[in-house]
């Protein structure tokens, strides 16, 4: 099945000074991608609401980011990406989206690491409004524990049920085991979704897993997907910034997930 990707060459902007949003960071993985023409459709996505942000954050927070300088447009375009991805999943697209800043370090009145509005539980309960979903399971397999996720979604269990696996597996071979594990174990989901991170690459920051290893992940959660959540799933992108290899791990790991 061919992968939809949801992007706006908007993202390629340098909106402030951190390394989620340094020059150059996803033009590889766009050409990368685009060297599949027939495996993969790019989406532009449209800005998330105000209505949309404050399903996960408080007032004083948008307002907080709203008077931050050149940040409020790009943060509510990613919003608004992951929302297209999680909105052609439950459509049964498998899709991934290239976005920017990435979000899974927002709680809903504070944020940190680059993150200003949390993208994947923003997406997730415009599902839940709109009667789509009860419950996920959310994967995020960036270096650095998504404590935003983590955060809101406990705040709104009483709306949506889910399950986040942060795997901390020490070595490429455990960290897989530790992911098939858990979706082993796992109940069944309305739709899977990955806060999807490379920076525990072998090159990058963390230090870890392979090129191939994003690939497995992928076919990890497809499989699952397929078992326990009706085919439904999408990815939204973290972190990542060994740039010369982003695209290629960005794909391998879109190949597997497709």
């Amino acid at each position: 099945m061919d992968l939809k990707i949801v992007f706006h060459k908007k993202f390629f902007n340098v909106y402030t000074n951190d390394p989620a949003a340094k020059s150059g960071r996803l033009e590889p993985i766009i050409k990368e991608l685009k060297r599949h023409p027939s495996e993969y459709e790019i989406i532009e996505p449209k800005p998330a609401t105000k209505e949309d942000i404050l399903r996960a954050h408080t007032l004083g927070h948008y307002n907080d980011i709203k008077t931050t300088d050149n940040i409020l447009d790009y943060a509510l375009l990613a919003a608004g990406g992951a929302i297209a991805a999680a909105e052609l999943a439950y459509e049964n697209y498998p899709t991934f989206a290239v976005i920017r800043p990435p979000g899974h370090h927002a709680s809903s009145d504070s944020c940190w690491g680059f993150c200003w509005f949390n993208n994947m539980s923003i997406s997730l309960l415009k599902l839940h409004s709109e009667n789509k979903i009860k419950s996920a399971f959310i994967l995020d397999f960036d270096m650095h524990f998504g404590d935003g996720n983590v955060n809101i979604l406990r705040e709104n269990k009483h709306l949506i049920k889910t399950e986040i696996l942060n795997p901390i597996s020490q070595t490429e071979q455990d960290y897989l085991e530790e992911i098939n594990n858990a979706f082993n174990n796992a109940g069944k989901y309305d739709i899977l979704a990955a806060s999807a991170g490379f920076d525990e690459y072998i090159k990058d920051w963390g230090g870890k897993l392979s090129t191939n290893a994003y690939n497995q992940i992928g076919k990890l959660m497809k499989d699952f997907a397929e078992d326990k959540c009706n085919g439904k799933r999408f990815g939204i992108l973290e972190g990542g910034y060994y740039t010369k290899d982003l695209g290629i791990n960005v794909n391998s790991f879109c190949q597997g997930f497709k």
